[in-house]
């Protein structure tokens, strides 16, 4: 692949240019940031759409589980919100996520030990 452009003349002028100059390095490197950067922008405007009537029709024919799937998000996202606002340690969280296990709706019995069945396939694979 290297011999493609090792072979190019413009390749060998655009790699001279950017050793010999700074300001064209600097110019170079902004259009190659700067340009990818603006054409995703506008690509993310143009196919965004924020139509009422589009999210209505889509939230209409939604699937069960994926209107269920929604509402338990949005629980646990305002349970972990509400626990952040009463300054309470989440530390428990990321230790349960660490070691599979799931955290329940009770406080001060929060972490639920894994499954057995689960527990031994996992001992297994190590």
């Amino acid at each position: 692949m290297s011999i493609l452009w090792e072979k190019s003349e413009t390749w060998r002028w655009l790699v001279r240019k950017t050793r010999d100059s700074k300001p064209f390095f600097f110019v170079f490197a902004t259009v190659c940031g700067v340009v990818p950067g603006v054409i995703g922008y506008c690509v993310m405007q143009a196919t965004n759409s924020r139509n009422e009537q589009l999210e209505a029709q889509l939230r209409k024919n939604a699937r069960p589980e994926t209107t269920m799937m929604g509402q338990v998000n949005r629980e646990r996202l305002a349970e972990y919100l509400g626990e952040l606002q009463r300054k309470e340690d989440t530390n428990d969280r990321y230790v349960a996520a660490l070691r599979g296990e799931t955290l329940t709706r009770k406080p001060y019995v929060r972490i639920q030990p894994i499954p057995e069945k689960i527990s031994n396939i996992n001992k297994e694979e190590k």
